[in-house]
């Protein structure tokens, strides 16, 4: 799939559409999601146009892939969120559901986030 540079996040990136950022350096943003699905919920994204977690883990240089990993520690660090515990969630794709066709972390936190997955009945 051909990056989409018309997709919501890279005109976040351009500043065209305003986000509550809460970080940013020369490889990653991390903003707060318009629709939180917990008290802390924080999207972390690669600068980079990369579309999937496949493409970004291809395709990025070792800069950027270790600058969004230290993005993502940064942000769950400065939100307070590392003793209580936090989730980080990168859906990847139709059948896990990818909304926005450019890779990106979620944060959550802020409360007990549950199993994140049932075991599949035998």
């Amino acid at each position: 799939m051909a990056y989409d540079e018309n997709n919501i996040f890279a005109k976040i990136i351009r500043g065209e559409i305003p986000c509550d950022k809460v970080y940013e350096d020369d490889h990653a943003l991390a903003f707060r999601d318009i629709n939180p699905q917990a008290p802390t919920h924080v999207l972390v994204i690669p600068k980079g146009p990369y579309v999937s977690s496949d493409d970004f883990t291809e395709k990025a240089s070792d800069a950027e892939i270790a600058g969004l990993m230290r993005a993502v520690g940064k942000v769950a660090r400065d939100l307070g969120t590392v003793a209580d515990g936090y989730r980080m969630l990168s859906n990847h794709g139709r059948d896990a559901h990818q909304e926005v066709p450019h890779f990106h972390i979620h944060i959550f936190a802020g409360k007990n986030l549950g199993r994140m997955i049932k075991p599949v009945d035998s």
